[in-house]
């Protein structure tokens, strides 16, 4: 185990049972990853070539993949927090809570209420939606709206959730490769391996998270409320049952064979670095 990073420490000195408090948190993490949203538009239309040939769909599921990513490096480190360090999170798993725990999962709920404005509001201009990943933040949304709103819940569950995004930040950098015309690149394949890695390891992620529900059940029905215990149930089956293994699949398959299959199973463009092919005689 290791110790809470000093760094956080100021975050113990704040009063998270005002809702007042809470809410400018949730707000701050909002406006941080609309920022973000914001300005890998803006660098990405002024530095990369590959962005700026983009139709206008792409170009927004190109900031969103850049946003989602940043956020699964916030998730990562979170999680693996939860998971290692020697305090009330671990010990208490049903209860526990911190400082930095309410920080992350204040600003979590602020970045799904983003994700969950940008993804249906570019449904509703562009006329297509991915209803797997509408459905997995839309129960992200509901979990860590209760999960903000509650000052008696513990934060172990809702933050070592966030470790799922350890795939995130690798799925970004396979589709902007993608887009860029690097796919037959040793480096793109090399990061589609890790990717696929990373999907395993939220499987066994998500086996754990059944392990400390089946081992700490009656803790669980004594603290946690009825209608979040079913959320968190039946989104913890979907995942396990479905997103998980279907997102596995697609990322194997799209190492067999490069295609978008966010667009169409589009292939991908050809202007990236090229493996020689021998010349036949």
């Amino acid at each position: 185990m290791v110790s809470t990073p000093p760094c956080v420490g100021v975050l113990c000195d704040l009063d998270f049972s005002s809702a007042g408090l809470r809410m400018q948190v949730v707000g701050l993490g909002f406006l941080f990853y609309s920022f973000v949203f914001l300005a890998a538009h803006g660098l990405s239309a002024a530095l990369c070539a590959t962005y700026r040939g983009l139709p206008a769909k792409e170009k927004v599921f190109w900031d969103l993949a850049v946003t989602r990513a940043l956020f699964g490096v916030q998730g990562t480190a979170a999680g693996i927090g939860a998971l290692t360090e020697d305090g009330a999170l671990f010990a208490d798993k049903m209860r526990g809570q911190a400082g930095w725990s309410w920080f992350t999962v204040l600003t979590a709920l602020g970045f799904f209420l983003f994700e969950n404005m940008a993804l249906h509001c570019s449904g509703l201009v562009f006329g297509s939606l991915d209803l797997t990943l509408a459905l997995h933040h839309a129960y992200a949304l509901v979990g860590y709206t209760w999960a903000a709103g509650s000052v008696t819940l513990g934060h172990f569950l809702p933050v070592f959730t966030l470790l799922l995004e350890m795939s995130t930040p690798f799925t970004c950098v396979s589709w902007v490769m993608l887009k860029a015309g690097w796919s037959r690149t040793l480096l793109w394949k090399a990061n589609q391996w890790v990717m696929i890695h990373m999907f395993h390891c939220r499987m066994v992620i998500s086996y754990y998270m059944w392990w400390v529900c089946w081992s700490y059940w009656e803790e669980m029905k004594t603290h946690v409320a009825l209608v979040p215990r079913l959320v968190f149930l039946t989104g913890l089956t979907l995942l396990t049952l479905v997103f998980n293994p279907v997102w596995t699949h697609k990322k194997t398959m799209q190492l067999l064979n490069p295609v978008d299959w966010n667009f169409g199973d589009k292939p991908p463009p050809e202007n990236g670095p090229q493996q020689k092919k021998p010349h036949s005689s």
